[in-house]
């Protein structure tokens, strides 16, 4: 067996794992995702914890779950129906929640207890501004994750859900896209933020989503996304995205993510010149940032070498799913080697195996307690909807492979 066809195989069990695994822990508050456990211990998080307790509800992990769970039910519904009614039933839950709590015009990193937006100022938790001209990546996540639920569950409520998305999209573009919600959401906030391909980036997962959900007009924004990124951002000499113009720090996760999201919309017959220059960042980003034992948080364009020596888990599926894409379309040879080394590092250093989870942080060191973005664990968004692009992948160079696994 190949590898290609043995990595679509076992990326399938893993999937249907965590999937399951997510399913079986229940419902926090009714219809909440909860993976609050510890990555490192296996336990879950409790009371005493604080921010990464049941106490507190991450709308920005909610909606990535809400996308992960109608998009593993798409997937699973022809060879297990069964347990796409369990991610549905999940799923439609979940997206009746997440419409109540948007319903005053936006979406929040965390809620309170009482279900207030808030932030935590080390000690201490502050009530979240809420001023109505100014989005974040919650609202993004929320808004990607409304559209896919509701062209799978509710299609008459989706013109509504995609005004929401289309609200983020022109608040990135106006800049009223405020990157950091741990600090209160104001033009302080606003002004002193960098100039970051990082909203772009993430917006642009939605484009594929909408065009597979049948409004492929909705994604017309992409290719703006996809020039204003490579015109401002990339730096032709090394290959890399800087995270902003002119400064030397690139967050090369995020450069292989902007990939695999521009592979997955842009169609089979894009400008071949556009692809050269998306398979040169994936593979210079990948060169550059794989310290061992995985991908550094950031690196130093000038000199190389890392800026961080925490290696999160996120980056290794983003590299499987841009690899995959990527080999797809060229067969390049070095595009399956990142493919595997990518592969060979997630699931021989981060894969935990039982339960089906990953260690959030690795340094060189081992597992460090260190959470990238929210306590809770991912529920199926990086990891999972990665995996399954490169399952895509797999079943398309291996027809069989796709009629075997139905």
């Amino acid at each position: 067996m190949s590898f290609i066809d043995e990595a679509g195989e076992r990326y399938r069990a893993a999937n249907r794992a965590t999937m399951a695994w997510v399913l079986d822990r229940g419902a926090l508050h009714g219809a909440f995702l909860d993976t609050k456990v510890n990555s490192i211990t296996l336990k879950d998080y409790g009371a005493a914890d604080g921010v990464r307790g049941p106490g507190y509800t991450y709308g920005w992990i909610q909606g990535r779950g809400l996308e992960s769970l109608v998009t593993h039910a798409t997937y699973f519904e022809a060879m297990d129906p069964g347990f796409a009614e369990r991610l549905d039933g999940a799923g439609r839950a979940l997206y009746g929640r997440l419409v109540q709590l948007q319903a005053a015009g936006h979406a929040y990193f965390c809620y309170d207890a009482d279900m207030r937006p808030v932030y935590a100022e080390g000690e201490t938790i502050r009530e979240q501004r809420a001023p109505a001209d100014i989005f974040t990546y919650s609202d993004a996540f929320v808004a990607k994750g409304l559209v896919a639920a509701a062209a799978r569950y509710a299609p008459a409520d989706l013109p509504e859900r995609l005004r929401y998305l289309a609200k983020v999209i022109a608040a990135i573009e106006a800049g009223r896209f405020q990157m950091d919600e741990r600090r209160p959401l104001d033009n302080e906030g606003l002004a002193a933020q960098p100039d970051d391909f990082g909203p772009r980036m993430i917006l642009l997962g939605a484009a594929a989503m909408l065009v597979r959900a049948g409004v492929p007009d909705a994604a017309e924004f992409a290719g703006r996304f996809i020039e204003h990124v490579l015109t401002r951002h990339y730096d032709a000499a090394s290959g890399l995205l800087r995270n902003v113009p002119g400064e030397d720090a690139c967050n090369v996760g995020h450069g292989i993510e902007f990939v695999g999201f521009a592979l997955d919309y842009l169609p089979q017959d894009a400008d071949r010149a556009l692809i050269d220059i998306l398979e040169r960042i994936l593979l210079a980003s990948f060169d550059k940032g794989y310290v061992g034992p995985g991908i550094a948080l950031s690196i130093s364009l000038g000199s190389g070498h890392a800026l961080s020596p925490n290696c999160p888990w996120w980056s290794l599926p983003e590299t499987i799913r841009s690899a995959a894409l990527a080999y797809q379309r060229s067969r390049n040879p070095a595009l399956l080697e990142t493919w595997q080394k990518a592969d060979a590092a997630f699931f021989g250093r981060y894969w935990r195996g039982t339960p089906p989870l990953a260690y959030q942080t690795l340094t060189a060191s081992g597992p460090l307690d260190f959470v990238p973005a929210t306590p809770d664990l991912d529920p199926g968004y990086h990891t999972g909807l990665s995996l399954l692009a490169a399952i895509h992948v797999a079943e398309a160079m291996d027809p069989q492979a796709t009629s075997a696994s139905r």
